[in-house]
């Protein structure tokens, strides 16, 4: 009888939002893999059912689609309520839902840069907070935070975005302290240009920034899945862009944010 593989853990539950697609899809495929069950969340009902059909049958794990809008201002709350329905403890979250919007800041749709504050700051620290404490009782599971490159440096031509990732950054790396020593993991993942429908939405395409190198996302997902195993507080994919994320503490201010200008430019 062939020898049935014990997968690293079996029974846990991760909660990763935004996984209809890209990264997030990509990111419950390491999870499920592994022995997580999963609660996948995105507002794409049928993208969603989808995936968590696949992850069920190809990885013999559980998976519950929660369709959800995590911008809403009670989008975190009924995520927790329904989570609270199925009866399921949470032992990781991966906050992965955000988006970017490029261009200049006059001008831009209100509703818009305000949504990107919603989603991709309130609504994951109120996730975080919901799970956190569970997560330092049992002395397990943990957080992984998806921010980007541009938390590294300001960024005209995408002011809202680049700071939200940067708070996304920062809190990540102070819970990473706060839980050292507990058993908990926190890790955030900081990609550069990746292959995934975030790029369309953005707008980013059209710029000079898109003429850098794109990582598919299954790869960008791997290397933060694997990040956060080790517990590493930070992980920038790509040696390029680890080169330019650590370049940037060190260039004269006005020359960071000329650059970072030029690559959010449009191409001519």
């Amino acid at each position: 009888m062939a020898k049935t593989e014990t997968r690293i853990e079996a029974g846990q539950t991760a909660l990763i939002t935004g996984a209809s697609m890209g990264i997030g899809v990509d990111l419950a495929e390491c999870f499920a893999r592994d022995g997580y069950d999963v609660i996948l969340v995105a507002r794409s009902a049928d993208a969603l059912s989808a995936v968590a059909s696949r992850l069920a049958a190809a990885h013999n794990v559980k998976a519950w689609p929660i369709v959800a809008d995590l911008g809403a201002h009670d989008g975190a709350s009924k995520v927790a309520d329904a989570v609270r329905a199925l009866g399921k403890t949470i032992d990781v979250v991966v906050n992965n839902a955000g988006y970017g919007l490029a261009g200049a800041f006059n001008g831009s749709d209100r509703a818009g840069q305000i949504g990107m504050i919603d989603l991709n700051v309130r609504a994951l620290v109120e996730l975080t907070h919901f799970y956190w404490p569970g997560m330092l009782e049992r002395r397990r599971g943990g957080l992984l935070n998806v921010a980007s490159t541009a938390a590294f440096q300001p960024g005209p031509l995408m002011a809202v975005y680049y700071a939200s990732k940067a708070f996304v950054l920062s809190f990540s790396e102070a819970l990473w302290r706060e839980a050292e020593g507990s058993g908990v993991h926190v890790s955030c993942l900081c990609p550069g240009p990746t292959k995934s429908e975030f790029r369309a939405r953005a707008g980013t395409g059209k710029t000079r920034l898109s003429r850098n190198a794109v990582m598919p996302s299954a790869d960008v997902a791997e290397l933060g899945y694997q990040a956060w195993r080790r517990n590493q507080r930070v992980i920038v994919t790509g040696r390029r862009n680890a080169i330019m994320a650590a370049a940037a503490r060190f260039l004269p201010r006005k020359r960071l944010l000329d650059i970072v200008y030029g690559l959010q430019s449009p191409l001519d």
